[in-house]
């Protein structure tokens, strides 16, 4: 049977282990105290959604340890953790160095990281998201050379050697999520250029044939649903993204760059028309396709946010799924990678875990497409 690698986006914040969350989270919980006060709002809203698993942990290497079974199990191989560095150090490490690194059975799955390098403001705080302050940037998410320098080395040093940190090619992995963000804090497309070439050179100095740079698509934004997004690139994406020395793209999620407020049939429907597109003008970067499991950011918010997806059921993913897999079965890609939002995006309503609206329906899913199992 072939191997595919289904890569799950997962977003770190379900735990309280970090203190600067506290800013936002204050109950100590993380983003789970957002997800516990959501409520229905407008009749038949699928809000709240309650994690059959409760509100764990994913710090605590015990509960990792289930979830990864539960992952590997139903054909979840690769974990991509969201990863972010704020105010000259990193943010919301803990549930990837305690959780998952502290868990026994790491070895089951591989992962590697995203830097998510957006602004941070006051949307993950429910008391302000609704107002101005919500907007206010706390931590800016772009870098200058020095402090990107900085950051690089310790990627290297602390991530890249580990046996199961996710390789194309014997080359470590390592996706961007805002390309606009990146090229404003080294100043120009040439700089950031000049950048990434040094830190490629410098992962070949640690050892590695070569760096994998890979970029999240962020071209065509209809709107900035979640709250963070940065500006739209000025430009053609796949020629910059070409010349700052990309290997690949793949998406986030549908909501940067489709008309999520509708059916998912229809979504998903445009998402196989833009992998085309990309095919077509996509300058020669390889790309990976991606699936998101549906949208609804209501959780994060006391007021009411339009954009949700709808009739997003399992049956529904399992087609969109089988849409990726025969993307990568007909395209001469370096690996059989499929990126899915998310593992646990439960404040977006996009997440595999199961709830208790579809239960382990997404799982499933994944199990019946990939692995060729109903049980």
């Amino acid at each position: 049977m072939k191997r595919y690698d289904i890569a799950a986006y997962i977003w770190p914040a379900y735990t309280g282990n970090e203190e600067r969350t506290l800013m936002f989270w204050g109950e100590g919980n993380g983003e789970w105290q957002s997800v516990k006060s959501s409520v229905p709002k407008y009749p038949g809203h699928l809000q709240p959604r309650t994690p059959l698993w409760g509100y764990v942990n994913e710090a605590d290497p015990d509960v990792m340890e289930m979830e990864i079974d539960e992952a590997a199990d139903h054909g979840v191989n690769v974990f991509i953790y969201d990863w972010y560095w704020f105010d000259r150090r990193p943010f919301l490490e803990q549930c990837l160095n305690d959780g998952f690194l502290g868990a026994k059975n790491n070895g089951r799955m591989r992962f590697y990281l995203m830097w998510a390098n957006h602004n941070a403001n006051h949307v993950w705080n429910k008391e302000l998201a609704d107002t101005r302050a919500g907007e206010t940037v706390i931590w800016q998410g772009a870098l200058d050379r020095p402090a990107f320098e900085v950051m690089a080395k310790r990627l290297i040093e602390r991530y890249f050697h580990i046996e199961n940190y996710y390789k194309i090619g014997g080359c470590p992995v390592f996706m961007i999520y805002e390309l606009s963000t990146l090229i404003e804090g080294f100043g120009s497309v040439e700089a950031t250029a000049d950048a990434l070439s040094w830190f490629r050179e410098e992962v070949k100095k640690a050892g590695f044939p070569d760096l994998h740079l890979q970029f999240t698509g962020r071209y065509g934004s209809v709107m900035n649903y979640s709250g963070v997004d940065g500006r739209p690139l000025a430009g053609d994406f796949y020629e910059i993204a070409k010349r700052v020395g990309a290997d690949s793209l793949t998406h986030y999620q549908f909501v940067h760059f489709l008309n999520i407020d509708r059916d998912y049939r229809d979504i998903v429907r445009d998402a196989v028309n833009e992998w085309k597109r990309i095919d077509e003008t996509g300058k020669g970067l390889t790309y990976f396709p991606h699936i998101s499991c549906g949208w609804d950011n209501n959780p994060r918010f006391h007021g009411f946010r339009p954009g949700i997806v709808k009739n997003n059921t399992p049956e529904a993913f399992e087609e969109a799924l089988r849409e990726a897999k025969k993307y990568v079965d007909t395209h001469d890609l370096p690996a059989p990678l499929v990126t899915v939002n998310s593992w646990n995006e439960w404040t977006e309503t996009s997440y595999l875990e199961p709830d208790d609206l579809y239960g382990y329906g997404y799982l499933d899913a994944i199990k019946k497409v990939f692995l060729g199992s109903d049980d």
